[in-house]
């Protein structure tokens, strides 16, 4: 059976709302749904939901959707943190899960399919511990750039800050939807470190640790560029509200 994780803990204090942030409405529905409704079209079979901020209005909120599971966030200490909080949910799964965010309403359900297909296609010995999906944008400006060796492997992310201008010419880019080998996500997630400014665990340093215990990780670039319209903002909601009313894909 297909997993997944969706990271809803946060407060969005940027949306100037009282409410938790993947509750704020687009085009009248809560955010969070349309991502519940593409998971479920790509029949994922159990969605474990990240809570935090005003978790008992999220809980409420969902509570007709009958796969769901709700997992607390008592402290939001990242995104990593966010997944370390289902470990417990995910020590006996062996099969596939996808972590993604829940303030992505953009989220296209082909997109899940193609990276779940990508891992299963693959005999069980050689399935990749983590497929991260990809998009190729023109303008790249202020997301993480996908690096690759001489053979086209992956072999890292380079957020921008820290990217030479050779690296900031790469348009492909990471858009934080991963799908992992579920044992060796757990495996990772023991080694995340506070090493940074914001003090947090990061899902994001999953690949490179994977990586550097040898395990196999494959960025594919597979996503559409719209589906990196995450929210943040109340102006970035009227952008994807009126993407959404356009059909733009």
């Amino acid at each position: 059976m297909k997993y997944a994780v969706v990271m809803a803990a946060g407060k969005g204090t940027r949306m100037k709302s009282e409410l938790p942030k993947v509750l704020y409405p687009v085009l009248e529905r809560p955010m969070i749904e349309y991502v519940l409704d593409a998971l479920e079209q790509a029949d994922v079979g159990k969605i474990f939901v990240v809570v935090g901020y005003k978790s008992d209005l999220v809980r409420e909120t969902l509570a007709h959707r009958q796969n769901l599971e709700f997992v607390e966030q008592t402290e939001q200490l990242g995104t990593g943190h966010a997944v370390m909080m289902c470990q417990e949910k995910l020590k006996t799964h062996n099969d596939s899960v996808m972590v993604v965010a829940g303030d992505c309403p953009m989220i296209q359900t082909d997109s899940i399919r193609a990276l779940f297909d990508a891992y299963h296609k693959e005999i069980v010995e050689k399935r990749p511990s983590c497929i991260l999906g990809t998009a190729h944008k023109e303008d790249a400006t202020g997301l993480g750039r996908i690096l690759r060796d001489e053979k086209g492997e992956f072999k890292g992310i380079i957020e921008e800050k820290d990217a030479s201008s050779e690296q900031k010419r790469i348009t492909e880019v990471n858009m934080s939807y991963y799908v992992f080998r579920t044992p060796d996500l757990l495996e990772a997630l023991t080694h995340l470190r506070t090493d940074n400014a914001q003090k947090e665990y990061y899902i994001t340093d999953t690949p490179a640790i994977l990586l550097s215990q040898g395990k196999r990780v494959v960025a594919l670039p597979v996503l559409k560029p719209i589906e990196s319209l995450g929210i943040n903002t109340v102006e970035e909601a009227k952008i994807v509200e009126e993407a959404m009313k356009k059909g733009v894909l």
